[in-house]
């Protein structure tokens, strides 16, 4: 069993009993680390295991984290619970995100682990909570390079809430999207306002983000108003998802389900990220990439050229492969 791990890694099948064995397998390791490190039981007990569910326990440590002088935990608590409580497309995007943070990131000891101290887990799910919207997923393909037309079939949804503390911000963001989709918008940019404070993250709350998130480390993710982020996607730290300045209306990039986008990498304008393609580390990126290809460098070219990229076929999302393409890039040694 990996490490942390109380039970077997796998739930049962079925998103209410996934919710069931995962806050279980939560209450277990918090009251293994309370034995363990006294200094922490009282944390552990008012966070964790004096709750009755996964939903409230969020709610609890969300409504603290993003609470200041004027705007009261005890009144983001309600805001917080409401939202999970309403809605389970919600709860199921949390699950989901919590267990890609434990299998995506070897930093992650435990789920406990993930759900007080990833900051890039918890403004996910705050700004999308806020709102009704039909459950939905979220489709962006792009056809191969010798087709010359380009299509796009977005159906939007919204939450978000993955890792670290990274993983709070996101789980953030869910609730501050859901309030934005209910026409409640003063209250959800109040939030977004928060999250960036206290998080280091600014994801606006109209962003759609899919389930299955991973933003690792988080600290300077910028998410803007109309980019849309698919399903099972992996995120860096220091990542820009940004408009190019010139245009109002849909302007922010579009990220098809398993991309892995690294760190400091910026991608700019209405552009469309295939499904399973890999940004490198630093690059900048102005026009669509292709499904299960690479772009690298400033600004971004892909790897293997234009005309034939070299094609990947595993999901770079999942497997957080950051350097496999080097050696079809450069043959440069240090």
């Amino acid at each position: 069993m990996p490490a942390g791990e109380l039970r077997h890694p796998t739930p049962p099948l079925g998103s209410e009993e996934e919710e069931k064995w995962l806050w279980e397998q939560i209450k277990a390791e918090a009251r293994r680390d309370a034995e363990a490190e006294p200094a922490l039981a009282s944390y552990l007990y008012s966070t964790i295991l004096a709750h009755s569910s996964l939903e409230r326990s969020l709610s609890f440590h969300l409504g603290n984290k993003l609470c200041s002088s004027t705007l009261l935990s005890t009144l983001l608590y309600d805001i917080f619970l409401n939202v999970f409580s309403a809605d389970a497309a919600i709860r199921s995007a949390t699950v989901a995100d919590l267990r890609a943070a434990r299998v995506r990131d070897p930093a992650c000891i435990s789920f406990s682990h993930c759900l007080l101290n990833f900051k890039g887990f918890s403004p996910a799910s705050f700004l999308n909570g806020i709102g009704n919207f039909p459950k939905a997923k979220v489709l962006i393909r792009i056809p191969p390079i010798s087709t010359p037309k380009i299509e796009s079939s977005l159906f939007l949804f919204v939450y978000v809430l993955n890792e670290h503390e990274l993983k709070f911000r996101f789980t953030a963001h869910r609730v501050a999207h859901k309030l934005w989709t209910q026409c409640r918008k003063p209250l959800a940019l109040a939030l977004q306002s928060r999250i960036s404070d206290v998080f280091a993250v600014d994801i606006h709350p109209a962003a759609r983000i899919g389930k299955g998130i991973l933003f690792d480390h988080a600290t300077g993710v910028v998410v803007g108003e109309t980019a849309v982020i698919g399903n099972n996607v992996s995120i860096l730290h220091h990542v820009t998802l940004g408009g190019t300045g010139k245009s109002g209306g849909d302007r922010h990039p579009k990220i098809g389900d398993g991309v892995l986008i690294g760190a400091g990498a910026t991608i700019l304008g209405n552009v469309l990220i295939g499904e399973g393609a890999k940004i490198g580390s630093g690059a900048v990126v102005l026009m669509d990439v292709p499904p299960r290809t690479t772009a690298v460098g400033i600004p971004a070219r892909l790897v293997g050229g234009k005309e034939q990229p070299k094609v990947h076929e595993e999901i770079p999302g999942e497997s957080m492969d950051h350097t496999s393409y080097i050696s079809d890039w450069s043959d440069y040694i240090i």
